[in-house]
């Protein structure tokens, strides 16, 4: 006979409840968070030190020494006495050669292929890093929703700026070219700020759970942020003239500050025809630009220091003054580089702190956006 149970007793059973672990799922995620952040800051670490060496291979002229792109078997450098020959020879009928190092020998030459070939096999390091992570995240299905077409944006920038790369070099391989045009400098080099500025950006969003994010985007400061967001304009604006600046060697040319050869508006700075030449092919007009670019950062950067001051948010406060701090610094090392007639260790700090102030300007506006909440203490 069957003893009847009441329906409020507990049943005992062997058997573990098998049911969905909440815990469980939301450490997997955050595991891949973390993950994919780890994998975007090595990324965001490549990149730096890529555009560090291409300042180098730029300061020493040694952009122009390979003249063939192979972007799969250029991985491997000369090998032999005869490989050596060939590139040499190869270098010898470009106008560089012709006009600037006439003479050179083998061993010169050595030098300036080095540093070309180690910024093409860094971009061809940053590829491969990329393709194998994300390739990982995709297959282990660890990448977050509506993250995909972002992460694999990433890569298709890294492609274009390999196109563009070379698209730069083959400028100043024909017509009496003895370097690149500057205005494709200036997209190389603003490109790889835009790919910079995107890795930060993803960074500072693994950096925080979904949640944490979604909740602190109801506190968003929209005025902050919207001065923020100019700012980032702004910057990348005075990255590109810098860039024009750097090509047509024109940090050498006008050594005063304030003044422009004594002058506030420098001589010749319209001298060109069609005037809008002047900007991409006269260094006055460059440098001029370059100049008033950078006292409207500063300006716009004093209005978001004076409202981030303003934020209730500790985080955001601290943003804002650091990021002054940088902005300020990065103008003086600027006054410097001129005065100094640009000497290359000044010239690479002046480009290292654009960097860090890109990266500063962006946490500002991404704690305008999503504020960190005082934490409470006892």
């Amino acid at each position: 006979m069957t003893q009847k149970r009441s329906i409020f007793e507990e049943v005992q059973t062997d058997k573990p409840a098998v049911g969905p672990r909440p815990a469980s799922a939301s450490a997997a995620r955050s595991r891949a968070r973390a993950q994919i952040r780890g994998w975007l800051i090595a990324l965001f670490a490549l990149v730096t030190v890529m555009v560090a060496v291409g300042g180098m291979t730029r300061l020493t002229d040694s952009g122009l020494s390979i003249t063939e792109w192979r972007p799969v078997t250029g991985a491997i450098p000369p090998l032999s006495a005869e490989d050596w020959d060939r590139e040499f020879e190869l270098y010898r009928q470009i106008d560089q050669y012709a006009l600037m190092n006439r003479g050179m020998s083998l061993d010169e030459f050595k030098i300036i292929y080095w540093w070309e070939w180690g910024h093409r096999q860094l971009g061809r390091l940053i590829g491969l890093v990329w393709a194998l992570g994300f390739g990982f995240f995709l297959l282990a299905r660890r990448i977050p929703a509506g993250w995909t077409p972002r992460l694999l944006g990433l890569g298709v920038l890294g492609g274009v700026q390999g196109a563009i790369g070379w698209w730069m070099v083959a400028s100043g391989l024909t017509g009496g070219m003895v370097a690149v045009a500057s205005y494709r400098l200036a997209v190389h080099l603003g490109l790889a700020f835009v790919i910079l500025g995107l890795l930060a950006w993803y960074i500072l969003h693994f950096s925080r759970p979904e949640a944490d994010l979604m909740q602190a985007r109801r506190a968003r400061e929209g005025r902050l942020a919207g001065w923020a967001g100019a700012l980032v304009a702004l910057a990348l604006v005075q990255i590109v003239l810098g860039a024009l600046v750097a090509g047509l060697r024109a940090g050498a040319g006008f050594t005063d500050w304030p003044l422009m050869n004594g002058a506030l508006i420098p001589a010749g700075i319209l001298a060109l025809d069609p005037l809008w030449t002047n900007l991409f092919e006269n260094p006055a007009t460059a440098q001029f630009a370059h100049r008033k670019a950078g006292y409207l950062l500063a300006l716009v950067g004093l209005v978001v220091w004076q409202l981030g001051r303003r934020s209730p948010h500790p985080a955001t406060r601290i943003a804002c003054s650091l990021m002054t701090v940088v902005l300020l610094a990065q103008i003086g090392l600027g006054v410097a580089t001129v005065m100094l007639a640009a000497p290359w260790e000044l010239a690479i700090a002046h480009q290292a702190t654009a960097i860090l102030l890109w990266v500063m300007i962006l946490r500002a506006r991404h704690l305008a956006l999503y504020p960190r909440a005082a934490r409470l203490t006892a």
